[in-house]
């Protein structure tokens, strides 16, 4: 295998030809055993984005900006899909999100947990409407009926944070706004074989559902066209916090079945951080949530596009810390994380040569 140092050169050289491009390709574990593993996360981060970027977090479709907000994504005009995607994975765990999500109709605020195998976990706010919040699932990719989508009356969520989780397990998937839970999804309700169960990385971002490029199921479900006059439009999340209820380094796809007991971690165990996720605290449960029917809902999350596997494996001698910050493992200080960052996604693209969009 090549030497990191390598990559790191090849990465100067980059940076120092001003334009720089990227390679993407896709690999579904489903479709054979090549697929290389990917990053665990293996533990709990709290990352505070008003503290500014992290660079366990890469962005792409635009440019999100940092402030008193947190991280915020734009969308002002045709194209826009600004969003950051984790370089780790996890396989089972709880995620809390403080959003904002953006007005605007036609205008898509999205959070998706997704895996390589197209596994998926949804939520999403349509700009259209500022009380109500839609939940989604895929499973293994299978898009042949849109009828897993619902939609949960809640207070206005553009005009500040609300506090979003999504608590996954082998046995089921809550979801909750502001300790309500929402909806709640098991193995036995979910579609036949479409219960997300394999690792899966975050991406979240804001994009335009009613675009005049989309397919017409598409803008209808999101409630457009969008009128780009009335922009901008910005979402923004001030605060995540991750808990990967298994643990290790890595985890990889013991065959092609997709079911998670194949799921092998090196260095750890499934579910080896179950019993000290605590418990999940709610202050009330709603029913009556209404679905989505057959809108074409876009699987794939931010823009509707699908998933590819990024080679996220952190160099040897790094390592993540409570913040999702990636610095040298015998480092206490965090002053190489700007630099890292632009040379970590560098290397990565050079190593795997393997990006999502």
């Amino acid at each position: 295998m090549a030497s990191p140092l390598r990559y790191v050169a090849a990465a100067a050289a980059l940076l120092s030809g001003g334009a720089i491009a990227q390679t993407y390709s896709s690999c579904n574990p489903l479709q054979g055993s090549s697929c290389p593993a990917d990053t665990a996360l293996g533990m709990a981060i709290d990352v505070d984005f008003t503290q500014g970027e992290v660079n366990s977090f890469t962005a792409s479709g635009g440019t999100p900006t940092y402030g008193s907000d947190g991280v915020t994504f734009t969308v002002s005009k045709s194209g826009d899909s600004p969003q950051l995607t984790s370089v780790f994975y996890i396989m089972f765990g709880r995620i809390e999100v403080s959003l904002k999500a953006a007005p605007g109709a036609g205008i898509v605020s999205s959070f998706v947990l997704q895996s390589d195998d197209l596994d998926e976990i949804d939520c999403e706010w349509l700009g259209a409407d500022a009380t109500e919040m839609q939940s989604n699932y895929f499973g293994k990719g299978q898009t042949t009926t849109y009828n897993r989508g619902q939609f949960h009356e809640m207070g206005n969520n553009q005009n500040g944070f609300v506090k979003y989780i999504i608590d996954w397990t082998s046995d089921r998937i809550i979801w909750t706004i502001d300790g309500t839970v929402v909806r709640t999804l098991t193995p036995s309700s979910a579609e036949s074989n479409q219960y997300p169960q394999t690792p899966m990385r975050i991406k979240f971002g804001a994009w335009s559902g009613g675009d005049s490029s989309n397919a017409e199921g598409t803008i209808e479900w999101a409630r457009g066209p969008t009128d780009y006059s009335k922009g901008p439009f910005s979402m923004s999340v001030n605060s995540l916090k991750v808990t990967d209820y298994s643990t290790g380094s890595s985890y990889s796809y013991g065959d092609t079945s997709g079911d998670w007991t194949s799921i092998k971690s090196d260095g750890g165990s499934i579910n080896g951080n179950l019993g000290n996720a605590g418990t999940l605290t709610t202050t009330a449960v709603v029913s009556g949530s209404t679905s989505t029917g057959s809108a074409s809902v876009p699987a794939g999350g931010i823009g509707g596009t699908s998933t590819d596997s990024a080679d996220s494996n952190l160099p040897s001698g790094w390592r993540m810390t409570p913040e999702g910050k990636i610095v040298p493992s015998s480092s206490t200080s965090l002053r190489p994380v700007l630099p890292f960052a632009i040379i970590f996604t560098l290397w990565a693209t050079l190593a795997g040569l393997r990006f999502w969009p």
